[in-house]
């Protein structure tokens, strides 16, 4: 398995992990528990598996002092982003929320060509826009009722940290650490967050049944612990932009989940932009290289 194979491979498990976040919130808040406590027990939980895991790597938790300003900083990015993502679900419906989210790889490849300078190619153009047409599809507000604006807002800033994020880590001396280690430091500093907004614990709320703790669990491995590793990895092995474009799996996962498990209506209009979304992605892991044969058939052919 080759690198480009390894890091699509990632990214797609990185997004689709993601995309599991309120399946296992949502549950979460209709116990009435807050933003803040949900948030708290998903990064403490995953900090506690991450450090397992670099135990079984037999990694070393010491870090260069020129790593510890930028993992700071990738940590509160990614803790406002989740901050921000999870409040937006008490302003709208959380596959809406998921579906504005996935604004963020347009702002990856908007990041990446202002500030690197990195060419964005028309099939990259191209892919990002059939994937937003595909998001598009997705929104189930046929019912005519606007938009909460600070949901909205809320989404739009969830994305741009994320957006961030991405860039971040690729781009800075981070790049160079050991994926988990990464992880570890960002979500650990990231945890600090939700202790200074829960006033040190002293707001924070227990869980009410053992059915929830296994909500808690799970969404501390899933779309935090995994799905960051898989990104993180996605980032190495592709670079920023493509691992975002792959994001275009978080509100497939959702609408899966809808279907499942919550009897969502599955119309042909949100068949049809599944659809549009998967050849996006499908565009982006395999575009180039469809272009590079083409070109030479065509050069065949005129010899």
């Amino acid at each position: 398995m080759n690198s480009k194979t390894k890091g699509f491979i990632y990214g797609a498990i990185a997004a689709a992990s993601y995309g599991m976040n309120p399946l296992f919130a949502l549950p979460l808040y209709a116990a009435g528990m807050s933003v803040d406590t949900v948030l708290f027990y998903r990064y403490f939980f995953a900090v506690i598996v991450l450090g397992i895991l670099m135990k079984m790597q037999h990694q070393s938790f010491s870090l260069q002092k020129a790593d510890i300003l930028p993992l700071v900083i990738m940590g509160l990015l990614f803790s406002f982003s989740s901050l921000l993502l999870f409040m937006s679900y008490n302003y709208m419906d959380a596959g809406i929320a998921s579906t504005i989210l996935f604004v963020y790889p347009v702002m990856v490849a908007v990041i990446m060509g202002a500030f690197f300078k990195e060419k964005i190619s028309a099939i990259t153009i191209f892919s990002i826009l059939l994937a937003l047409s595909g998001i598009a599809l997705l929104y189930q507000g046929d019912g005519g009722k606007p938009l909460s604006t600070v949901g909205i807002i809320f989404v739009l800033l969830s994305s741009l940290s994320y957006a961030i994020y991405i860039v971040g880590v690729n781009r800075s001396t981070l790049k160079n650490l050991p994926t988990t280690k990464l992880t570890f430091y960002a979500i650990l500093f990231g945890l600090s967050v939700y202790i200074v907004r829960l006033n040190f614990c002293t707001e924070l709320q227990a869980i009410p049944s053992a059915w929830l703790w296994a909500d808690v669990l799970a969404l501390a491995i899933l779309p935090t612990a995994v799905s960051l590793v898989c990104t993180a990895l996605a980032i190495h092995y592709i670079g920023s932009t493509p691992t975002a474009i792959l994001g275009a799996l978080e509100p497939v996962t959702a609408l899966f989940f809808g279907v499942l498990l919550f009897h969502e209506k599955l119309t042909p209009r949100l068949m049809v932009g599944i659809l549009m979304i998967i050849t996006a992605v499908t565009l982006i892991i395999i575009g180039k290289s469809l272009i590079k044969k083409m070109s030479m058939l065509l050069q065949m052919n005129k010899k």
